[in-house]
């Protein structure tokens, strides 16, 4: 197939250089000219292009047969209102027009996030479930989907509403080894919901093989509590322990529990079904 990674950051780049082994014609995006020569070691073709370029992507789209989203701001601080909306919503809008006029494409796979589920004060959450998301990003990431599923008369939609992710180069203990020895706010009894990259380059693949559409959480088969992967962090790499203080208020509240039923059920079996550290 000729397929067309639209974002080819840390997650993109993984499904690029899975895909390409499996004798696709892979096509890369990015926004900026200085990763041009990185992403020609793993795609047989670069195009710098941004989101809300119509023109860009209508060129980038002639005789392509599957579309992955897998767009993120640039940038490691935290992106406000106004860079989810140009990143996400904006894209998905230039993208719906684009579709109604370039029939090769017959599949687009856009990882989305759980955060539209908002905070669910522990609850289980499943792809039935009303969204509600507790942020303006979140709100962004929901309409983005609207946008998305909308187009559904030009090409399968697939939704892949992502937890959190971890994987090779995104380790855990990399991520919160600062907190070791450290008092965290809250009880530290939410729960998180993540996805090793591992199952995220895995369900790409199956959901292109099986042309799935629809709405799919991408996480692992256990949510953990912040308490419950923390200790296990700090055990395993033998840190100071975490400590708690529930007098003092969460910043994000999240706490919710994301089945992975349907996405099982559709027959794929994770590669890691429990968080790994």
């Amino acid at each position: 197939m000729n397929i067309t990674i639209l974002g080819c950051g840390y997650a993109g780049s993984a499904i690029a250089q899975k895909l390409r082994h499996s004798s696709n014609l892979i096509t890369v995006t990015t926004t900026t000219l200085e990763r041009v020569p990185d992403l020609e070691a793993i795609a047989d073709r670069v195009v710098v292009v941004k989101g809300d370029d119509e023109a860009g992507l209508r060129s980038l789209l002639h005789d392509q047969d599957r579309l992955i989203v897998s767009v993120a701001p640039s940038g490691e601080q935290q992106v406000g209102a106004d860079g989810y909306r140009d990143t996400y919503l904006n894209t998905a809008k230039t993208l719906a027009s684009v579709l109604k006029e370039t029939a090769s494409i017959k599949q687009v796979i856009y990882t989305s996030s759980c955060a539209v589920y908002g905070d669910r004060h522990g609850e289980w959450v499943d792809e039935d479930s009303i969204v509600k998301p507790n942020t303006p990003n979140g709100e962004i990431l929901d309409k983005t989907e609207q946008v998305l599923l909308a187009a559904a008369s030009e090409a399968l939609i697939c939704i892949l509403r992502l937890g959190a992710i971890y994987g090779s180069g995104q380790e855990i203990v990399d991520r919160f080894s600062e907190f070791a020895g450290t008092t965290r706010p809250g009880s530290g009894n939410h729960f998180t919901n993540w996805i090793h990259l591992d199952d995220i380059v895995g369900i790409i693949e199956f959901a292109l093989t099986h042309q799935l559409s629809g709405i799919f959480n991408v996480v692992n088969s256990t949510p953990v509590t912040s308490r419950e992967l923390f200790d296990q962090m700090c055990n395993q790499y033998h840190l100071p322990p975490i400590e708690w203080d529930a007098s003092l208020p969460r910043t994000r509240k999240n706490d919710r529990q994301v089945s992975n039923q349907k996405i099982r059920a559709a027959g794929y079996s994770l590669i890691h079904p429990k968080i790994s550290l």
